[in-house]
């Protein structure tokens, strides 16, 4: 099964390249089911293979993750709650997920915008909860892009460390989702505090 999986990703990459990210990214944050982790740690394989380089991998990621996450900011900022509910099933958004998440951005806030692109169908959800929340977009996007970043140097730097051995993230996410979490909601917490600081400094 790895091993179509690594055909199919093969020929993805070598058509489509950094542009295939791009947008495949930018679809996946948006809802549609697209799957970013596998793409992710698969094109950090292809960057140890050399048929992609690693500044380019990143800015690609980078910038598909941010391009979704703030259409989908912009959409809820315009339209809001109702078009969520209606359109949300065909982006396998579910009223649950809707109301599980808004309960967690009730809590946490900003936070969740850089640890939730480590939560699938949390992600999909939490740039539509800060446009209806009317969150300022300087602060959606702070937090919104640090998580991008983040998001993609983990996968990317996995899938080029693992090399032939990238599938296995996937496996691990399946079985042990939790430290998963538990990495990602540390990686949020010590960005969240560099941004903090960083926010000290200038005033």
């Amino acid at each position: 099964m790895e091993v179509a999986v690594e055909h199919h990703l093969d020929l993805f990459v070598m058509k489509y390249g950094y542009v295939g990210v791009f947008f495949s990214l930018a679809l996946g944050v948006i809802g549609l089911p697209i799957p970013d982790e596998v793409l992710m740690t698969y094109t950090g394989y292809a960057v140890s293979r050399g048929m992609l380089l690693m500044p380019f991998a990143v800015l690609s990621a980078f910038f598909g993750a941010a391009a979704g996450i703030t259409i989908s900011y912009v959409i809820a900022c315009k339209w809001g709650l109702p078009l969520l509910l209606k359109v949300g099933p065909y982006l396998y958004i579910t009223p649950k997920k809707i109301e599980s998440t808004q309960k967690l951005f009730a809590k946490y806030g900003p936070f969740l915008l850089i640890v939730g692109y480590f939560l699938p169908g949390v992600r999909h959800i939490t740039a539509y909860l800060a446009g209806m929340s009317a969150m300022k977009y300087g602060k959606f996007a702070a937090f919104a892009y640090t998580g991008a970043l983040l998001w993609s140097l983990t996968f990317l730097l996995l899938g080029k460390m693992l090399e032939r051995e990238w599938y296995k993230v996937v496996v691990y996410i399946r079985h042990y989702g939790l430290t998963f979490l538990l990495i990602g909601c540390a990686v949020g917490i010590a960005a969240y505090l560099l941004v903090k600081y960083r926010q000290s400094l200038k005033t």
